[in-house]
Parts: C-alpha cells; sequence; structure tokens
C-alpha cells in the first residue's frame, strides 16, 4: 500500500528535506523551500509495461542505429540549431518570456510538417489553436490538437494516436496522479518530464516541452529538468520589437553556438535567412558613434551595427550602459583606451547598442565597439564602407580572432569596401571588391581612422 507523505521542495534546486530550513543547504538559497504532498508510486508509468521499463545491456558495436534518421522540419533555423532536424527519442525544452511567440513557432512547426503531429496545450482550448492555426492561412491533415493536463491521460492519447512528434505547451501546466501537489510545483515538474523522459527513450519519439521562465530568466521549476533534458532553447527578444532571436543553451546533438533569428509578423514567425541586412540600418547620412562589426555566431556570419554615445557626466558618477554587451568587457575597453591610448572618458558617461536587440559574445566585435566610442567622443563619423575584426587585449593589442575567410566573403557580399583586422590575422581567401587593413596596435587605428576626416 502506497504511502502519503509531506516533504520541502527547494523552489531553486529541486532538493527536498523532511523539516522546513531557512537556507537550502544545495544551492544556498534563502527562503527557497515549500511544502508539498507527495505520493510515493509502486507502479510504472501508465503506457509503459515492466519489461519496456527494464533494459538488457548490449555491446556497442551491436547497437543498430541505421534507421534513427533525424526528422527534418521545414523551419531551417530550428534544424540548424538542432544540429540538422530532430533527433528520435530526444527531449527538447524551449523557454521564453510571455507572449513572445513559443506558440506560434511550434504551432507552426505542426502545420507545416508532413509527418504526423500531436500539439498538446494545457494552457489554450482547442478553437483558440484553431484562430491561431486560420491567422496563419495554414492547414494540415496530420496535426492532432489535444486539450488536456494529466499526464496519464495524455500518455494514452499517445499510444492510440502514435504521432512521429509530440509538443506539449506547456510543462508548468501538467500533473500526474502519483503526486497530490498542485500544477507547477517542483515535485509535479520534476515527475511529469521524468515520465515524458522514459516515454521518449523507449519508444523513440521525439517531444518538445515549452517551458516558463522566472523573473530572472530562468526556466521555473527545478535546475534538474534542464538536466534532464536533451537540447535547451531559449526564445528570446523584445515584444516591443518584430525580431525574435532563439538561441540553443544546451544541445547534446549539435552546437550551443547556433542562432535563429525570426521575424514577428501578423501571420506568424518569418525565417530571416539573411540577418545582416536587417540589423544594419539603411541611414544614407553618416553619424557619429556609429561602426560596423563582422562577427560570428555558430557558423553563421552576420554583420551588425553597434551605436556608442560618449558625454559629459551630469549627475557626478559616470554612467556605463550597455545593451547587448558585456557591461564589465566594456569597462576593460574603455580603460584600455585611457591607458593605451591617453583618451580621457573616466569622467564621461558612455552608452553602448547593439542594434536588433541581439545579444553578442564574440571578442571579435572589440574594435568595433572601440572604433564607436572614438568616433562619438570627438564627434566625427565612420566613413561609409568600413568594417571592423579584430579583439583588444589588455596592452592595447590587437588580436586575430576565427574563421576570418567568413568574415571576409560576408562583408564583401554586403557592399563594404574596408575591412580592419589585426595584423597576425591569417588570411587564405583572396578578396576581390574588399581592402584588408592590418593593424597591430590600438594606437595604429586612431591615427588611420579619422585621418581623412582631418
Amino acid at each position: 500500500m502506497s504511502s502519503t507523505k509531506t516533504v520541502f521542495f527547494c523552489q531553486n534546486c529541486g532538493s527536498h528535506f523532511p523539516k522546513w530550513l531557512g537556507q537550502c543547504s544545495g544551492c544556498k538559497e534563502w527562503n527557497s523551500l515549500v511544502e508539498e504532498v507527495i505520493h510515493n508510486p509502486k507502479k510504472p508509468p501508465i503506457g509503459l509495461s515492466k519489461s519496456q521499463i527494464s533494459s538488457k545491456p548490449k555491446k556497442i558495436n551491436e547497437i543498430d542505429n541505421s534507421n534513427n534518421h533525424r526528422l527534418i522540419l521545414k523551419d531551417e533555423e530550428l534544424n540548424r540549431i538542432l544540429g540538422g532536424g530532430i533527433v528520435p527519442g530526444s527531449l527538447i525544452l524551449i523557454g521564453g518570456e510571455p507572449g513572445i511567440g513559443k506558440s506560434t513557432l511550434l504551432l507552426q512547426i505542426s502545420l507545416a510538417i508532413k509527418n504526423k503531429v500531436l500539439y498538446i496545450s494545457g494552457e489554450e482550448s482547442q478553437q483558440q489553436i484553431k484562430r491561431r492555426a486560420d491567422r496563419m492561412q495554414d492547414n494540415s491533415d496530420s496535426c492532432y490538437i489535444l486539450n488536456e493536463t494529466n499526464v496519464e491521460t495524455i500518455i494514452k492519447h499517445i499510444n492510440s494516436i502514435q504521432p512521429e512528434l509530440v509538443i506539449i505547451d506547456s510543462i508548468q501546466t501538467l500533473q500526474t496522479d502519483l503526486i497530490e501537489s498542485s500544477p507547477g510545483s517542483v515535485s509535479q515538474i520534476k515527475e511529469s518530464a521524468s515520465h515524458f523522459l522514459k516515454y521518449a527513450k523507449k519508444t523513440n519519439l521525439p517531444i518538445l516541452l515549452v517551458g516558463h521562465i522566472t523573473k530572472d530568466g530562468g526556466i521555473a521549476g527545478p535546475k534538474i529538468l534542464e538536466h534532464m533534458v536533451d537540447v535547451v532553447l531559449h526564445f528570446e527578444g523584445d515584444r516591443n520589437h518584430i525580431y525574435r532571436i532563439l538561441r540553443s543553451k544546451k544541445n547534446r546533438f549539435g552546437s550551443t553556438a547556433e542562432i535563429g533569428i525570426y521575424e514577428m509578423l501578423s501571420d506568424g514567425l518569418r525565417q530571416v535567412t539573411n540577418p545582416s541586412e536587417l540589423l544594419l540600418s539603411n541611414n544614407k547620412n553618416s553619424l557619429s558613434g556609429n561602426a560596423i562589426a563582422a562577427t560570428i555566431e555558430g557558423i553563421r556570419p552576420i554583420m551588425i551595427e553597434i551605436q556608442a554615445l560618449v558625454s559629459s557626466a551630469v549627475y557626478g558618477t559616470p554612467q556605463r550602459s550597455t545593451t547587448g554587451f558585456n557591461s564589465k568587457r566594456l569597462n576593460m575597453l574603455l580603460a584600455v583606451l585611457e591607458k593605451r591610448a591617453g583618451f580621457k572618458l573616466g569622467t564621461k558617461d558612455v552608452f553602448l547598442n547593439i542594434t536588433g536587440g541581439i545579444k553578442i559574445e564574440d571578442p571579435a566585435i572589440d574594435l568595433a565597439v572601440i572604433a564607436a566610442i572614438l568616433s562619438s567622443n570627438i564627434n566625427l563619423s565612420i566613413k561609409k564602407g568600413l568594417c571592423f575584426a579584430a579583439e583588444i587585449g589588455l596592452s592595447g593589442e590587437l588580436r586575430a580572432v576565427s574563421k576570418i575567410d567568413q568574415r571576409i566573403n560576408e562583408a564583401e557580399k554586403l557592399g563594404f569596401n574596408t575591412l580592419i583586422v589585426a595584423e597576425a590575422t591569417k588570411i587564405s581567401v583572396t578578396p576581390k571588391k574588399i581592402k584588408i587593413l592590418q593593424y597591430s596596435r590600438i594606437e595604429d587605428l586612431i591615427k588611420n581612422l579619422f585621418k581623412e576626416q582631418d
């Protein structure tokens, strides 16, 4: 006979304790323990027999992987982020702000794919999902919509329909009969995800889960949820802008350096195949404080515009504000400018913005950041057709960056005529329409950057 007991769960890390504590001994978070009534299960999850749960060891050369092909989606951006499609038996978690477009993206995938898809929603009715599909002006004979939150009932429907892909929106709305706490609690999320993980691995069925996020930007629920799944994707962007970025945080089957860029329209999300043209302004007038950087996200080269504003500090303490760029790295670059180049920026406000609402961690944009700051400081614009790709060292030297050939090809394709890189950069391609300038130190850049304007 099963027993019912009370356990205190940590909402941050998922650790459980027999009594309440002020601080979780696992993650050291204060006041994160909540009381939940749990039910110890004695039976396997419905839909899986004991013979399916038990497994036998095999020699690695005896495992047959010939029929384990990836499921290719119509969405090329998502295919690339996942490493070439969805791996059978994988559990994929997609998180993002409310209203950012997670449900829209997954419904588009369900309607576009030719394979049988079961779309399970615990937040919207079937009629609401149908309205969104009508707005997308798309329809499908192989997409099934289910409005259900009970895990055992969902698994019964999966066994009945036998889909090739399951989408669950969202994991926080589900509950299992084996746990007596409310949906969204730590124990419910962990137990529900565990059921689907076992089901996906035993039946080779790929499952996509939608996850809500907390006010701190992390996925709601225990951290173990992200450890359990195979892929963690974050859907980012500002609801006041039309661009959305799908970023890979964890991927057991591909690179975590890839991003996908979408444009939010009235009829759904549109894939942005050439983000460089969208991230560059079409302003014909030369403006001070603007510089173009040739960056790499995964294997994709992107040209981005960096805007800087340098002004006298009005409120006493100088402000350092960044959007899309690491603020600590900005402070380091400002210190290099002051120490190595003699620019006194310690009493001035510095604001930095990467256009398009994206976040860039590529150190190759250091040179463009410095060029934009210098341009705003002396109020002189950088000439048209000039772009940058180099890392800045603490001694003021320009350091070479990787994949320079892809950066050159992208800059050349978009009509840039000059690219400034580090002197140590090894270039294997022969540029046809673009001139490559190689400098060794930041002082060389300062001497030549505004020479024509002087």
